[in-house]
């Protein structure tokens, strides 16, 4: 049976193919650019193409550091890289890690080999640039006098501070002397005492520029003590001076823009100053007339006459706050003595209401049980010489004398005989 394969084993199949491949692991392409895109990630997309094709190319952002140029469409270059498969494309490219312009090519191995050899010696580290001053007074110009560099720096310097004092080393920018000028510049304007060199020129070719490549301006600017502002051609351009110097500038008018300070600038912020200060002195002295017067009345209220005075008058306060209250005990204790009788004088009248009925339910229960009524009534009080009450038939004896009291009087009697009766 026939195989089938997807089409993701095959693009994988080639692309093994093409690593195992050992020429096209590191190889060199000439052509001219086409389609170049800086894309925002950092990555450059391009083609190379001649007369005969064209391959697709690719530099990573990792890798731009093996370019010293800005690449641009119609260029002539020798890109280095590899070939590999792009397996989701299903298309092969160039993975560039370095480009040079042809024609250049010379100068540009001698470029990176410089590049190389500096670095590894520490030339370009972090811990050995020195800090632009933030008011520079007097600025250093390593240049050609009659270019436009150095009337770009001088506009703009003036522009930005009128009063700063700038000194031209007129220097030698290309050509055979130059490299020794540029140097000589440096050193001189590093004895003479400014605040901070600017070393630069226009834009050109490599060629042009080559003195700023070169060994002997890389020492001057590491030696030099005065910071140092490299600001070679254009934008795109780099130099080893660029590398070395405590500061790069993109163009020779933004290194004028960074090594002075624009007067404006800070006379604004001074006049903000000068407005914030007499804001915060105003309300300082708002806030001490008021601490100022609240000390004041403090002292008014804390002083011996007005102490006195509150005292009087506390007192007077006082005094007729007791007379009010004792008037008003007094007025109570009226209402509550006049309360107090009333209230004794109702008690006592329904005592007495209540007395006088109970007294006379008492007189009838009395008049129930009392001997002069039933006296009254025809009963009488039998009692036997000595007294004693005779209750009985057997307490008579015939013949004995007892005496029977009744309503009007008493009877003296003898008994002649008794009869008990019998129930």
């Amino acid at each position: 049976m026939q195989n089938v394969y997807t089409v993701g084993q095959v693009n994988a199949y080639i692309k093994n193919m093409f690593t195992q491949d050992f020429l096209l692991k590191r190889i060199d392409v000439k052509g001219e650019v086409s389609n170049c895109k800086y894309h925002g990630s950092g990555h450059i997309y391009f083609s190379l193409k001649d007369s005969t094709g064209t391959i697709a190319c690719v530099m990573f952002a990792g890798s731009r550091k093996g370019l010293a140029f800005r690449l641009a469409d119609g260029q002539q270059v020798v890109v280095r890289g590899a070939v590999s498969v792009y397996e989701r494309d299903g298309r092969y490219q160039l993975y560039a890690s370095e480009i040079r312009q042809e024609g250049a090519g010379e100068l540009y191995e001698r470029f990176l080999a410089l590049k190389q050899e500096l670095q590894e010696m520490g030339m370009f580290a972090q811990e050995y640039k020195q800090p632009v001053p933030a008011y520079v007074k007097k600025l250093g110009i390593v240049t050609a006098p009659a270019g436009a560099a150095v009337r770009d720096i001088m506009n703009i310097s003036r522009r930005r501070n009128p009063f700063i004092q700038l000194v031209l080393y007129p220097a030698l920018v290309q050509g055979e002397k130059a490299a020794d000028s540029i140097a000589r510049g440096i050193q001189v304007l590093d004895d003479y005492g400014v605040d901070a060199i600017i070393v630069g020129r226009g834009g050109g070719s490599i060629e042009d520029l080559w003195a700023f490549n070169e060994e002997k301006v890389a020492r001057a600017i590491f030696s030099c003590k005065t910071p140092v502002i490299s600001a070679v051609g254009h934008e795109t351009d780099f130099t080893i001076a660029d590398f070395v110097a405590d500061l790069r500038a993109p163009t020779p008018s933004a290194a004028a823009e960074l090594a002075v300070a624009d007067v404006r600038v800070l006379l604004e912020r001074l006049r903000g100053t000068a407005q914030s200060l007499d804001r915060l002195l105003e309300n300082a002295v708002v806030r001490n007339r008021e601490r100022c017067q609240r000390y004041r009345a403090q002292l008014e209220k804390h002083s011996p006459e007005n102490q006195i005075r509150e005292k009087r008058q506390f007192l007077l306060n006082a005094e007729e706050r007791m007379e009010r209250s004792l008037d008003e005990k007094l007025q109570r204790d009226r209402e509550l003595a006049k309360e107090t009788r009333r209230r004794m004088e109702q008690a006592a009248s329904q005592c007495l209401i209540r007395n006088r009925h109970r007294m006379m339910m008492l007189a009838e229960r009395m008049k129930g049980v009392s001997p002069l009524e039933k006296l009254s009534q025809g009963y009488a009080w039998l009692s036997d010489e000595k007294g004693r009450r005779i209750a009985s038939v057997e307490d008579v004896k015939p013949g004995m004398r007892f005496t029977a009291a009744i309503s009007d009087g008493r009877i003296f009697a003898v008994a002649e005989g008794t009869e008990k009766q019998t129930r």
